[in-house]
């Protein structure tokens, strides 16, 4: 398996992880009848973040362009960082944003945040590697040898 077949793969299963999870525990996130109006609604937040793991996950696999990796690369980061922001720290409400801390910590939240810190880092890598303009998504590491 090529190199950049390979960092495909590594990006939209850890995406695929994340998705999973945040769509499963986004009913679990609805907000309660003493949630402050104006605030987005948690489980809004999980169904958006699953929604975009998908998209992002599909994007590298099916179009490995320094966009696609860019963009799984913010979705994945982004997510890892918020889960473990979220679990040390308490910030209460951010403007629209609900109060999300989760100081408990269990099998899920670890199956999301490695899928996450998989495809964050797979995919800077493939960023960094795909040919600049690459008609079929192929990666210099899958490019031929000259002899």
């Amino acid at each position: 398996m090529g190199m950049g077949i390979l960092l495909r793969v590594l990006v939209a299963g850890g995406l695929a992880a994340d998705a999973v999870v945040h769509w499963r525990f986004a009913p679990d996130m609805a907000p309660g009848p003493n949630t402050p109006s104006g605030t987005i609604p948690g489980d809004d937040l999980f169904y958006a973040q699953a929604i975009a793991a998908a998209v992002a996950a599909l994007l590298v696999l099916f179009w490995a362009r320094r966009w696609t990796y860019a963009l799984a690369f913010v979705v994945a980061a982004s997510a890892a960082g918020a889960v473990l922001l979220y679990y040390f720290v308490d910030f209460g409400r951010l403007g629209p944003i609900p109060r999300m801390y989760d100081p408990s910590w269990y099998a899920d939240k670890t199956i999301s945040l490695a899928g996450e810190a998989v495809a964050a880092l797979a995919a800077l890598a493939g960023f960094f590697t795909v040919r600049r303009g690459a008609e079929r998504g192929e990666h210099r590491s899958d490019a031929p040898v000259p002899h």
